[in-house]
């Protein structure tokens, strides 16, 4: 379960990720639909893509000559039980999750290069 947990933190971790995801939960959507909002090629979204399916998050299909995107609703359940061990959250800001990583990785970093 850690191995299927850290791929989809880690899939998490990208905004333009978290914001494909955000797109995805108001209906499917083909790649070429997804790509459209944000200034970076059709390679670049694709990869996106690739590491949301590879973390379970979204699944891909081809209707025809158009590749879709669907938003696994499951997808989050064991990320959500997990962090529920640490209390009860409401809606997780995953942006300030990670502000926060950052902090402390960057400060972590930075008492080891003083030592």
């Amino acid at each position: 379960m850690a191995a299927s947990l850290d791929t989809v933190f880690s899939a998490l971790a990208d905004p333009t990720r978290r914001e494909i995801l955000r797109m995805l939960l108001e209906d499917d959507m083909a790649v070429t639909d997804v790509a459209e909002p944000f200034a970076m090629s059709l390679a670049a979204i694709s990869k996106h893509l690739t590491i949301l399916a590879a973390a379970g998050l979204i699944t891909q299909e081809k209707r025809g000559r158009v590749k879709w995107c669907k938003l696994d609703p499951d997808a989050l359940k064991a990320a959500s039980v997990w962090m529920q061990g640490f209390g009860q959250f409401e809606p997780v800001n995953l942006d300030a999750f990670e502000a926060f990583l950052e902090r402390e990785l960057g400060a972590s970093s930075d008492r080891n290069l003083a030592d």
